[in-house]
């Protein structure tokens, strides 16, 4: 695709007019695949609000008048982009914490299983997170097998598959209905990170028969740093299912400050402390950005700007590690280089911010909503530029452009 051929499509693209809605340094080229998506245009007010009028003016009053449901109504926003219903999801806490929550939830429900399977290189937080929820279930274990063993790892003893719907490193997806029937046929639950999926490409948890879920808001959400994560459990479970962090915010009284716990229906079980408002009515802001967007254009878009740069980095030399087919994978393009590192920091001090993972990936978040085939086009000269010149190699070049 050369530059006038990705201008064309630009115009042509029916998602071009949410680039406006972000805020986008000019010289930058932004492809970082995704540990933190932009400040969306429409943020900085409505923090300038939270702080100076709610919390300025309205004071105390404030959790009449919309912070008290604030969980509620955000999670509601994000269930629309996940396939599950309004009461189906709610935001709490951070991705770590919900994943402890249900883990242990899921393993005192499924007593005398004992097992949490999942797979090796999964994102290691969640690996770390099962291990000590595990450590907190008399008899529980984690059983983290090849992706390749999965399915012959499934037994008597598993009480819940615990899997990424897209990994982090190669973009790889999982069939959710597939792998959701499979442990239900063996008697297991099952939990899907949706960290690298929501906001990227279409999810249907209710279609796929999914029990429980979790995902950040940083990421293609656009809450911005640490922003509150969400929780989706299944209506079919949400009385069933108890939280092992019983705070106040999960009690079915919480102003009646009773000493025993009692706790809530539905959803709100699942809060612990008091709602963090700053932070959610950031992820507020970008979540309001997807009302109206159709994400099955979001989907194509996806895939066609994963094409242009697969090209790119195949006559580049680059080996694409993601899958080719566009339903087996997220919405980032992940190669493997043997200077993956040093390649990044030479694209980044030329103003295209991608990222490394070890040992040998370097990754670029292809995100519809601000992406354009021009972007790409322009990213993929600049990173042929770098390769041709050989600068990367150089270890002086390389301590003055040093990232993390």
């Amino acid at each position: 695709m050369t530059p006038t051929e990705a201008r064309a499509r630009d115009a042509a693209d029916p998602l071009r007019p949410y680039r406006d809605a972000f805020h986008l340094p000019d010289g930058v080229i932004y492809l970082d695949g995704n540990s933190l998506g932009p400040l969306p245009r429409a943020t900085p007010a409505a923090l300038a609000d939270i702080a100076e009028r709610q919390w300025g003016d309205r004071l105390i009053r404030s959790w009449n008048e919309g912070w008290i449901e604030a969980p509620r109504r955000v999670g509601a926003k994000i269930a629309k982009l996940i396939g599950a219903a309004e009461d189906e999801v709610i935001v709490a806490d951070s991705t770590s914490v919900n994943l402890f929550k249900l883990l242990v939830a899921a393993l005192r429900h499924a007593a005398p299983r004992t097992t949490i399977l999942s797979e090796t290189g999964n994102f290691p937080t969640d690996l770390h997170i099962a291990e000590g929820a595990a450590g907190c279930v008399p008899g529980a274990r984690l059983k983290a097998v090849a992706r390749e063993t999965l399915a012959d790892a499934l037994g008597p003893e598993t009480a819940v598959q615990m899997l990424t719907h897209v990994h982090y490193k190669t973009s790889e997806c999982f069939d959710m209905s597939g792998w959701s029937a499979r442990a239900h046929q063996a008697g297991a639950l099952t939990l899907w990170d949706l960290s690298h999926s929501v906001g990227a490409i279409p999810i249907d948890l209710t279609g796929a028969g999914a029990d429980m879920a979790v995902g950040c808001g940083y990421k293609y959400l656009n809450g911005g740093p640490g922003a509150p994560a969400f929780l989706f459990v299944s209506r079919r479970l949400q009385n069933t299912l108890a939280s092992p962090l019983s705070g106040w915010m999960g009690h079915a009284a919480p102003f009646g400050f009773a000493d025993a716990y009692a706790p809530a229906p539905g959803m709100t079980r699942w809060l612990a402390g008091t709602p963090p408002m700053l932070g959610l009515a950031a992820l507020e802001a970008g979540l309001d950005v997807w009302h109206g967007i159709d994400q099955q254009q979001v989907a194509q878009k996806s895939a066609a700007l994963f094409d242009v740069l697969a090209d790119i980095g195949g006559k580049l030399g680059l080996a694409c590690v993601s899958p080719a087919d566009p339903a087996r994978r997220g919405s980032h393009i992940s190669f493997r280089h043997p200077d993956a590192y040093a390649l990044c920091q030479a694209l980044i001090a030329r103003g295209v911010i991608g990222d490394f993972r070890d040992p040998d990936i370097l990754r670029f978040g292809l995100t519809p909503l601000y992406l354009g085939f021009e972007d790409v086009v322009r990213a993929g000269e600049i990173l042929g530029d770098i390769l041709s010149s050989g600068a990367y190699r150089d270890p002086a070049f390389q301590q003055r452009n040093a990232v993390t």
